[in-house]
């Protein structure tokens, strides 16, 4: 419980907004650490504001949830994860099965993020945080000396107030913003993220994409977003198949179309629509995504406050990774034990709070943001969805294209002229071909 100061007003340790996996995450870390902590979250119950639902590679949570795979509303486990390079009426896939994935502890599952919201915040609960629902933080509370001490919330009673505030608000998020770690919207470091969900019974998604019981698929698409720079994904649920695309905001609104319609071209893509067949739509829905990576990472501390998440611009997009909840998680933990730690100094400081960044830096968050800084360039680069995409299919169909009576044809050949044909400059083709192998090496 938060202590009384001089009888009159209540101050706890932290006061976390936000009740997602980063906010979720903070407030476990710092309940299970003895802390006094309270939840706030704007919906009548956490998650009930997340459009997304994905896959979440949850492993961060081993040490402190063990065996958390037996209570995680889980849909399905990934067992089978595909990577397709498409075009209008061609695809390409690179798909890889493995049985490991299906067994505990397991790698990635597909679950509801309203589902998975709730349980991990009620995991907080249990461990001794407070959460308040339908509450909104309004503003920050400074004292004389500009150190944030609390949040103004549209609650009756009003004001909360704490030695540290840990916002986990998402997105853009105000808190951040007020407190001037986070620069005003920049769409270049942002993506649209809309999906549909498609309801099927679960022996026939099993039966369509091979599928044990429980065993789910995940798909990656590239070259589906008519060359505006993102991509698209399917993942299956037990009884759903969610089929969407990521794609730049800046792009999206340069080539005037509208992400309905981008959807639209994937359910009717040959490679796609077949799955589909007989599906009833239960759901449309559109999610911002920061995308901008280690280097538009805004500050992560300032005096009395933290900022973890997407709110801190914690989601990894590199092309053969798509991730953000367990990144989420990740910083969230290391936030509540950087509260955790200055409530034991009593420094409160943003020097009180470095450890925040550095326990970050060390771990898995920072470490792949760090080594995967310069893949927004190139996962969102027009080259690569307006040129490569279609070079990479047609390369594959001249390649598996029976010729006879004609001999086959050399594949040096065959390279030099799709290259030709797609109007792809060698010294083009080098230097993107260099940067993702700095990438992705």
């Amino acid at each position: 419980m938060p202590e009384n100061v001089n009888g009159e007003v209540e101050v706890w340790d932290a006061v976390v907004v936000g009740a997602g996996p980063a906010g979720a995450a903070a407030a476990l870390a710092l309940a299970q650490a003895g802390r006094s902590v309270l939840m706030v979250e704007r919906g009548p119950f956490p998650g009930s504001k997340n459009v997304y639902g994905g896959v979440i590679y949850a492993r961060v949570l081993d040490e402190v949830l063990p065996q958390w795979w037996l209570e995680a509303p889980v849909q399905r486990w990934v067992t089978r994860r595909s990577t397709m390079i498409m075009t209008g009426h061609q695809a390409v896939t690179v798909d890889i099965r493995a049985q490991n994935w299906g067994e505990a502890p397991y790698n990635g599952m597909t679950a509801y993020r309203p589902d998975f919201d709730a349980w991990l915040a009620g995991k907080a609960v249990e461990a001794g945080a407070e959460l308040i629902t339908s509450t909104v933080a309004t503003g920050l509370i400074r004292d004389d000396r500009g150190r944030v001490i609390g949040v103004h919330t549209d609650r009756p009673d009003g004001d909360l107030r704490a030695r540290v505030v840990i916002a986990c608000d998402g997105v853009n998020s105000f808190l951040a913003k007020e407190a001037g770690l986070l620069p005003a919207a920049d769409s270049a470091h942002h993506t649209l993220g809309v999906k549909e969900v498609w309801s099927l019974p679960p022996e026939v998604i099993e039966e369509r994409y091979a599928l044990g019981p429980r065993e789910g698929l995940d798909i990656e698409m590239l070259g589906c977003t008519r060359g505006i720079p993102g991509g698209g994904f399917l993942y299956t649920g037990h009884d759903t198949i969610a089929l969407g695309v990521v794609v730049s905001v800046e792009g999206l609104a340069k080539a005037k179309v509208r992400p309905e319609e981008l959807i639209a071209d994937l359910r009717t893509h040959p490679a796609i629509a077949p799955a589909l067949r007989g599906a009833e739509l239960k759901e449309y829905a559109a999610h911002l995504i920061p995308e901008g990576g280690y280097r538009a990472m805004p500050k992560l501390a300032t005096d009395g406050l933290l900022i973890a998440g997407d709110a801190a611009g914690m989601c990894l997009a590199a092309g053969l990774w798509l991730e953000g909840v367990n990144f989420a998680i990740g910083s969230g933990l290391a936030a509540g034990a950087a509260v955790s730690q200055a409530v034991w100094s009593n420094d409160f400081s943003a020097k009180g709070l470095a450890s925040y960044r550095t326990s970050m830096e060390k771990s898995f968050v920072l470490a792949d943001h760090k080594r995967m800084q310069d893949a927004p360039k190139f996962v969102l680069s027009e080259r690569l969805h307006a040129q490569y995409t279609g070079l990479i299919c047609d390369m594959a169909e001249r390649i598996f294209t029976v010729t006879n009576p004609e001999p086959k044809p050399r594949m040096t050949a065959l390279l030099r002229r799709t290259v030709k044909d797609h109007g792809v400059r060698w010294r083009d083709l080098a230097k993107d071909a260099a940067l993702g192998g700095r990438i992705f090496r």
